[in-house]
């Protein structure tokens, strides 16, 4: 199974629940299951044993999951398929489900038991026929693209006052902003916030530039320990989070210097925590999703390497995935960000072009971020590639992720007490 989470975001762009986007097969693989076999296992959810394998606190310990139900998936025993807590999960229907006494009465069944109910891909002309569906949900998602949000609000809080709403679909950060200054929703989804919003116009403070210089120093072939120790010195927040990562996620417990590590860690391990460091706290501005794809594609890659037949790369790979936002967090446009860092041929070619080693598997971790099966499952055909691999690498990702914020919540120091 292909799943992936989708952000949702509140007002101030922190990440309030995740969508579960998932496909069961492979349909360019299997070809039989889109047609008369597509049904098969119907009554099973998918997305559910993603969290049940988990734990729901592994991706989002305080937030909700949107995970989406069928017409006959809706009559499951639900519980027995996901044991966290009800609360945390919102069941999501769409069109196929109808306002007929046996989907209303099971919908109020499972509101009983405790589940948030969600609704979507509902045209405009079937909101009065399908209102006693209406009724019954938490929140309506509602496609930017397609439906005037702002009369759409007004439509919903004549009828349903508390009906929340959920824009999807959004396109840019410009349409994001006058939707929240006028109070048109409570959740926000789409790819407006993985664009750079000025495209340059914005100088980089200088803190910033100093990140950007020490990875240039790191990722040199010849690098200058010592001048690199005392840049990483001088920053307290960068150098106890370098260290928590280093005590935390590799065998040495015992390191409590920078010197320390560069004497038993081998080079390109310690090149990828100072990376890793720098590229989080380089994005300590930015929405705490930016960071998460970042980190979340950097890891992804590296774990999907072998599958692209770049196992002896797979580091540059990571650094490839670390960077791919790099326009984002420069706030200009890939072209301009990348003349401000030195990385390989390889790496710029796969950032800028697309073209190059690195490009397919890059392109995967992005389109299976986006949860874009259909060029997924190309690329997996093409390069021969399991479902099952896909899914425990994905998996195994979360959980990294996971042990990763566990560390950046340890380490907290206020900006104020930052040494530039």
């Amino acid at each position: 199974m292909l799943v992936t989470l989708i952000p949702l975001f509140d007002e101030n762009l922190n990440v309030s629940a995740y969508s579960l986007f998932s496909q069961r097969y492979n349909f360019l693989l299997h070809p039989n299951f889109s047609g008369t076999a597509k049904n098969d296992g119907a009554t099973y959810i998918e997305g559910l044993e993603v969290i049940e394998a988990m734990g729901w606190k592994t991706t989002s310990p305080s937030r909700e999951f949107f995970i989406s139900i069928g017409n006959v998936s809706i009559f499951s025993d639900i519980p027995s398929q996901c044991s966290e807590p009800h609360s945390h999960l919102v069941l999501m229907i769409d069109d196929t489900i109808s306002p007929t006494k046996m989907y209303l009465d099971r919908l109020k069944e499972l509101k009983k038991l405790g589940y948030r109910l969600a609704v979507r891909n509902l045209s405009v002309h079937s909101y009065e026929s399908c209102a006693p569906i209406l009724k019954l949900m938490n929140y309506i998602l509602i496609d930017s693209q397609k439906v005037n949000i702002n009369k759409a609000r007004v439509y919903f809080n004549k009828h349903y006052p508390g009906l929340k709403l959920v824009a999807s679909n959004i396109k840019d950060m410009d349409t994001f902003k006058k939707l929240v200054s006028n109070n048109s929703c409570f959740l926000f989804e789409g790819s407006f916030f993985r664009r750079p919003v000025t495209h340059g116009s914005n100088e980089l403070a200088p803190l910033k530039i100093n990140y950007i210089q020490l990875m240039n120093l790191v990722n040199t072939d010849h690098f200058d320990w010592d001048r690199i120790a005392d840049i990483i010195g001088r920053d307290t927040a960068l150098i106890l989070l370098l260290l928590e990562m280093i005590h935390t996620m590799t065998a040495y417990s015992d390191v409590t210097s920078i010197q320390q590590a560069a004497s038993v860690m081998e080079e390109e391990e310690l090149k990828r925590w100072i990376n890793t460091a720098v590229i989080k706290e380089l994005s300590s501005d930015m929405p705490n999703e930016v960071i998460r794809i970042s980190l979340f594609r950097a890891e992804f890659a590296e774990t999907m390497a072998p599958s692209f037949g770049l196992g002896q790369k797979s580091s540059e790979l990571y650094l490839t995935g670390l960077l791919s936002i790099l326009d984002i967090m420069l706030d200009k446009p890939m072209e301009r960000a990348l003349k401000m860092v030195k990385v390989s041929k390889d790496i710029r070619c796969a950032l800028l072009n697309h073209t190059g080693i690195f490009a397919d598997a890059l392109s995967f971790v992005t389109h299976y971020e986006a949860g874009d099966w259909q060029e997924v499952s190309r690329l997996m055909v093409l390069h021969h590639i399991e479902m099952a691999a896909v899914q425990k690498a994905y998996t195994d990702t979360l959980r990294w992720y996971q042990d990763f914020i566990s560390i950046s919540n340890k380490v907290f120091v206020p900006a104020q007490k930052k040494i530039s």
